[in-house]
């Protein structure tokens, strides 16, 4: 009974922290993104974010694409992401990024992918992977930042969404608006430093006062379920 009574425990911790899923889609790519997330398209990016306004700062996915040019290839993305990035800071100046796994290539959905790893590369104290790859004539990046002290309460859904990455662009593909312009934030296909592009406009946390929040939540999911932990041990003394 005992053993019962802790399994539904973690059922009840497992269901709470668990998220739906549902694709997006564009004219490049498709992918698998919470279902309280949402996508919009800004000038020449992709920005995936939660729909609560507390959330929607402490992770976010950005996508971006553009034709191959000279510069671009996989050795090229793997070498820039083997090295730290400059970003800029909201209180001025710059700083440069640690790098946390050494670049390296992965295979997802039989196309590789070249795979890195920073800290503060984008947003400072944000943890940021890099999924840079080329199909054909199109250069594809997709980046997922979250804040370091919120990045395992996205783990799960960033592995969903990077193992589920497929590129479905064909030649045309290349006239559609949301493939122009320069995008991203990677090297060769990049608009310029870390901190740019969507990610200057993003709003950062203030971390202090939401841990407390999320300490709060964390509390009271304990204190629901010891409550209804020592329900069921009531109701099996009083059937004694």
């Amino acid at each position: 009974m005992r053993g019962n009574i802790f399994f539904l425990f973690f059922i009840l911790l497992m269901t709470i922290s668990q998220s739906n899923a549902k694709q997006f889609k564009n004219a490049y790519i498709s992918f698998e993104i919470p279902e309280r997330w949402d996508c919009q398209l800004e000038a020449t990016e992709w920005i995936c974010r939660s729909q609560d306004t507390n959330e929607s700062k402490e992770a976010i996915i950005i996508l971006t694409a553009k034709e191959v040019g000279p510069s671009d290839s996989l050795a090229i993305y793997e070498n820039h992401l083997k090295n730290p990035i400059q970003a800029t800071i909201k209180t001025g100046g710059t700083i440069q990024s640690q790098v946390v796994t050494s670049p390296q290539q992965k295979q997802i959905n039989n196309l590789t992918w070249i795979d890195g790893f920073h800290l503060s590369s984008e947003i400072q104290n944000y943890y940021t992977r890099y999924l840079a790859t080329i199909k054909e004539r199109i250069a594809v990046l997709v980046t997922f930042s979250a804040h370091k002290d919120f990045y395992s309460k996205y783990a799960t859904d960033l592995f969903r969404a990077i193992n589920s990455l497929n590129v479905i662009a064909t030649k045309n593909s290349l006239s559609d608006p949301s493939m122009q312009g320069p995008g991203g934030s990677l090297g060769p296909i990049s608009t310029g430093q870390g901190g740019g592009g969507a990610y200057a406009e993003f709003e950062p946390i203030n971390p202090n006062k939401d841990t407390s929040k999320k300490n709060k939540l964390i509390f009271l999911v304990i204190a629901i379920a010891l409550a209804g932990l020592g329900l069921v041990l009531l109701l099996k003394k009083k059937k004694k």
